[in-house]
C-alpha cells in the first residue's frame, strides 16, 4: 500500500505530524519505525548544531531548512512518546507555553515591566531556582547545578557549570588569577608522567580552567573552539593544495615543509 504524500508544501504543523505518523506506521519507513529515543537523540543534537552553523555562517537562506530539520526531530520524539502512551506533541507545546508564561510575569502577569535585560536575567534565574526546588526529591535542597544537562558538549557544560557557581560567589575575582591557574594546571599535566588515567584527569582540569578564562573574558568557548577548528581546517587544506600542485601529498612532505606552508597560509589570510 502506498501512502499519499502532501501535494504541495504546507505551513500547517498538522501535516508534519501526519507525515510522522505515517512514517512510523505499519506501511511506513522501516528505518523510521525501528528508531527509539536513544537512537534519535544524537540526530537531534546534530540538527541543533546545523542550525547554529547556519547562523554562524549567516546563511539565512539555509536556516529555514535547518530549523525544519530540528522541528522534525521534536515531532519524531513526540510521536514515539505518543505511541508509548507517555505524552503527545500537544503536551510538548503546552509545556513550553506554560513555561514561557510562567517565566515572563513582567509580560503576562502583574510583576511589572523589567527595568533592563540584566534585571530580567536575574529574575529569570530566580524563577528557574524555584522550579529546581519544586523538582527536588524527598524535600532535599536543590543544587544550582541540578538542571545543567549532562548531554551538553563538555566545553559548553563546563561554561554553564562555572556560571552557575559564579552566581553564588564561587569564582576568581579577575582573569589574571585564572591565567595563573592555567599555568598551574599545565605543570600538573607534565607532572602526571606516564599514568594514562592521571594524564586524562589533568588534561580535563586544564580544559575546565581554560573554559573559565573564556568566561571571564566574555568569550563563548564553544564558538571560539569552532572558529579555531575552522581556521585549522582552512590552513591545512592550503598545505594540501600547495603540495598537490607539486604532485605530492601531505604524507610525502616533511614537518618543516608543512610548517613553512602553514606560515604561508597565515600570511595569505593576513593579506
Amino acid at each position: 500500500m502506498t501512502n499519499p504524500a502532501p501535494t504541495k508544501p504546507s505551513c500547517d504543523i498538522a501535516d508534519l505530524l501526519e507525515i510522522m505518523r505515517v512514517l512510523r506506521g505499519p506501511d511506513g519507513c522501516p528505518w523510521d519505525r525501528s528508531q527509539s529515543f536513544q537512537t534519535i537523540a544524537p540526530y537531534t543534537v546534530e540538527e541543533a548544531y546545523e542550525v547554529a552553523a547556519s547562523i554562524e555562517d549567516r546563511d539565512y537562506n539555509a536556516l529555514p531548512d535547518e530549523l525544519g530539520d530540528l522541528l522534525f526531530q521534536v515531532v519524531f520524539h513526540a510521536r514515539m512518546a505518543e505511541e508509548a502512551g507517555l505524552f503527545s506533541f500537544g503536551d510538548v507545546v503546552a509545556a513550553v507555553t506554560d513555561k514561557m508564561i510562567r517565566r515572563h510575569p513582567h509580560v503576562f502577569g502583574d510583576a511589572g515591566a523589567a527595568a533592563n535585560p540584566h534585571s530580567q536575567k536575574l529574575a529569570w534565574e530566580e524563577l528557574k531556582a524555584k522550579e529546581r526546588q519544586a523538582k527536588a526529591k524527598d524535600g532535599k535542597t536543590a543544587s544550582i547545578l541540578d538542571d545543567v544537562p549532562l548531554a551538553l558538549p563538555a566545553l559548553l557544560r563546563a561554561d554553564k557549570l562555572q556560571r552557575r557557581a559564579a552566581s553564588v560567589g564561587f569564582d576568581w575575582d579577575n582573569a589574571a588569577k585564572v591565567v595563573d591557574k592555567i599555568a598551574e594546571e599545565a605543570r600538573e599535566v607534565v607532572e602526571a608522567g606516564s599514568d594514562p588515567a592521571k594524564r586524562a584527569e589533568e588534561i580535563g582540569d586544564l580544559l575546565f580552567v581554560v573554559a573559565n578564562l573564556a568566561r571571564h573574558l566574555k568569550v563563548d568557548p564553544e564558538a571560539a573552539l569552532r572558529a579555531a577548528n575552522a581556521k585549522f581546517t582552512r590552513r591545512f587544506k592550503f598545505i594540501e593544495a600547495a603540495l598537490e600542485t607539486q604532485g605530492r601529498q601531505a604524507a610525502d612532505a616533511s614537518l618543516d615543509e608543512m610548517e613553512a606552508l602553514w606560515q604561508a597560509a597565515k600570511r595569505t589570510e593576513q593579506g
